[in-house]
């Protein structure tokens, strides 16, 4: 048996800029974080020479054809295993939510995939592997940033060229800085799950035809990637707070799906009770909100959200990124 596991992350500055209609022309950069919440994967060999795959159903079948799971069929056939495995998924939030999951579980699966074959990759190496399958193979319309953040963990921030290569550099944050942060960030599930392709789309679109401005409002939160580099190794956490407010009135502009009433009302009240910013994260659409709230005013910021019927998560920044949870193989 072995266990597998990748954090999910925050997308803290510049997030959207890793999308290929972007980066592709003008390159992108962002910072995000990993924090303490995981998609798992396990993989034991099987008795049987059939295929086994436990997710959020079953499957058993004997060739990777028959697989309907894109991501564990592309993983498999790429790792060339065709038979007598088992592989099971879990995930400690849920998924369509902002938080990269889809990415992370794709890192894990191929971390697992390779101890199986007792082979070592390296983070940069587990992160093009599953931007090959999820970008190139499957042809998802999402960026890099996801499989990047995953394998390497940390707050990290990318640069991402326009020849396809990214730049990784861990952002040299102070310990109190960083709990300061930590503790300033209330993180809520909006209760919407979204499919973020149907988002992204959209906002391929608007920058491709640069409808209502899209292009400079990249060119901005690009911008801002680089403010809030500059702004955790500075340490003043506060003015991070400003920069979240400005970045979301810039990215809910990118695509009509965005956000919605319902969403805005709880940016409004969040707003209203003291939050000095935030952003919907991930493409948008739904999934979980991040608000920015000094000591005062956190208490007040955490009831109004509760009021409205919104989940809290709790988390801590996770420094580590894929590895291997548990190793029981023995050949």
């Amino acid at each position: 048996m072995i266990v597998s596991c990748a954090p999910v992350r925050f997308s803290l500055g510049g997030g959207g800029t890793d999308l290929p209609g972007y980066s592709a022309t003008h390159g992108g950069f962002l910072v995000a974080a990993a924090i303490d919440k995981f998609v798992y994967v396990s993989a034991n060999r099987r008795f049987y020479d059939s295929i086994r795959l436990a997710y959020s159903k079953t499957e058993t079948v004997t060739s990777i054809d028959a697989i309907e799971h894109r991501i564990f069929r592309e993983a498999l056939r790429y790792a060339r295993i065709d038979q007598g495995i088992e592989l099971t998924s879990v995930a400690d939030v849920p998924p369509n939510s902002g938080l990269g999951s889809s990415s992370s579980f794709t890192v894990a699966l191929l971390n697992a995939l390779h101890t199986y074959k007792h082979e070592f990759v390296s983070s940069a190496e587990l992160a093009r592997e599953a931007c090959h399958i999820e970008i190139d193979v499957l042809k998802a319309p999402i960026g890099k940033q996801d499989q990047y953040i995953a394998a390497y963990g940390g707050i990290t921030a990318f640069g991402f060229n326009t020849d396809g290569t990214v730049d990784v550099e861990r952002v040299p944050m102070r310990p109190e800085v960083l709990d300061e942060l930590e503790s300033n960030l209330l993180i809520f599930y909006s209760g919407v799950e979204r499919e973020a392709a149907s988002v992204l789309s959209q906002q391929g679109k608007m920058l491709a035809s640069n409808e209502d401005g899209a292009l400079e409002r990249m060119h901005r939160i690009k911008a801002l990637g680089h403010e809030t580099l500059a702004i955790l190794k500075r340490g003043n956490i506060d003015a991070y707070g400003e920069l979240l407010h400005e970045h979301w009135m810039n990215k809910r502009k990118l695509a009509s799906n965005m956000t919605d009433p319902v969403i805005d009302e709880h940016y409004e009240a969040a707003r209203k009770a003291g939050a000095i910013g935030g952003k919907l994260m991930g493409a948008g659409g739904g999934g979980f909100f991040m608000l920015y709230a000094t000591p005062a005013e956190r208490r007040v910021v955490y009831a109004a959200m509760i009021a409205r019927g919104l989940r809290p998560l709790r988390f801590r920044f996770e420094s580590s990124g894929a590895r291997i949870a548990a190793n029981l193989r023995q050949s």
